[in-house]
């Protein structure tokens, strides 16, 4: 399905740096994530346990759908979606390659 040039504007792609991590109740391959998008931090869940170990998350940069509408996972409230890409079965963090400001608006 092809969407146009507009209906990809409507998506606020943003980095965001993970400042805590930890593991969902409950749930073997969900983690809660602790955002800063700058001026505001955010909370995200993410199905990445079984890829990521904790410890390798705090401090890394992250690309996140940041108007994504809030749902509830597992009874936790997640407030955007991290971008991933999945190669033979393995979960890859969509990152930056350089230090950005979090919040910086991908273009």
């Amino acid at each position: 399905m092809a969407v146009t040039i507009d209906d990809f504007k409507k998506l606020d792609l943003r980095v965001a740096r993970i400042l805590e991590a930890e593991k969902v109740e409950g749930a073997d391959k969900l983690y809660k994530l602790k955002v800063t998008l700058g001026l505001e931090e955010r909370q995200l869940v993410a199905g990445i346990a079984q890829h990521y170990p904790l410890e390798e998350l705090v401090g890394k940069q992250i690309i996140i759908v940041a108007n994504l509408e809030p749902a509830v996972i597992r009874g936790v409230e997640s407030q955007g979606m991290l971008l991933a890409a999945t190669s033979e079965g393995k979960v890859i963090l969509a990152t930056m390659d350089k230090q950005t400001d979090p919040g910086s608006k991908l273009t």
